[in-house]
């Protein structure tokens, strides 16, 4: 793998017509670590981790992966469709939903992407895949279509595609908020292995025992505003904000059973 990418935002703001979900958002994500976006239900994570490779325009402010500015040539300007694809080769993203083409099997919809975007032979765009697949564990579902395959399945098949791509940057937002509770584990099992292997990753969770386990640290958001980023023990143990403390308090309450 690549070196991995570090990022810095400073002073990011996003408005949605007179509503602004990001306020003056400032954040540096070290290179080969993982940072966890944890916060209550619309407190602009989502929209955060999709301004990073752009899925957002940010309105002001500037995202940054390796000093490079993305998004924009100049404050005010924004580049070109080439350039922007050209900077997402080196970003991977994992949605909540799976995305898989239905008629495709795990292998080609592995290899779609490295074929239409890489331009790789069919060939060695199937040979890649395999390898993607049997590293998030599904060497033997690889001739399965997706229904065929279990939701922990499917995602596993999603971080794969991702990583065939050998990103430098792994984006996930909320990789296991559509899966049953059984099946949450064997994707957080795969995550925790590319976390091991120190490849930057930028996570959007509601799995407190991911973060606290897996970040190396942990940044709290609420109603737009980065209220604290510190070592996951510090955030998740010993908060001290007390909107952190109350969020907390919730997420036990709910969890308790």
């Amino acid at each position: 793998m690549d070196q991995a990418s570090a990022v810095d935002i400073r002073k990011v703001n996003k408005f949605y017509g007179p509503f602004q979900a990001l306020k003056n958002i400032d954040l540096t994500i070290p290179p080969g670590k993982v940072t966890c976006l944890i916060g209550p239900s619309g407190s602009g994570k989502s929209t955060l981790l999709r301004c990073i490779n752009f899925l957002e325009e940010y309105d002001s402010g500037e995202i940054r992966i390796d000093g490079q500015l993305i998004g924009y040539d100049a404050p005010g300007k924004k580049s070109s469709g080439r350039k922007l694809r050209e900077m997402r080769r080196g970003i991977g993203m994992v949605f909540q939903q799976f995305n898989l083409w239905p008629h495709m099997t795990a292998q080609e919809n592995v290899a779609e992407g490295l074929i239409r975007v890489r331009g790789l032979p069919k060939a060695d765009a199937s040979a890649r895949a395999a390898d993607a697949l049997r590293k998030v564990g599904l060497g033997d579902k690889m001739a399965n279509h997706p229904a065929r395959l279990s939701g922990g399945q499917q995602q596993r098949v999603a971080i794969a595609r991702a990583i065939a791509m050998e990103p430098r940057l792994m984006l996930f937002d909320e990789p296991t908020s559509a899966l049953d509770p059984e099946l949450v584990g064997e994707v957080l099992t795969v995550m925790k292995t590319l976390a091991g292997e120190g490849m930057t990753m930028v996570v959007v969770t509601h799995e407190m025992g991911f973060a606290a386990h897996v970040a190396d640290q942990v940044a709290f958001m609420e109603a737009g505003e980065l209220v604290a980023v510190d070592a996951p023990d510090r955030i998740l143990h010993q908060p001290q904000d007390l909107r952190i403390q109350s969020f907390l308090r919730t997420y036990h309450e709910r969890n308790a059973f």
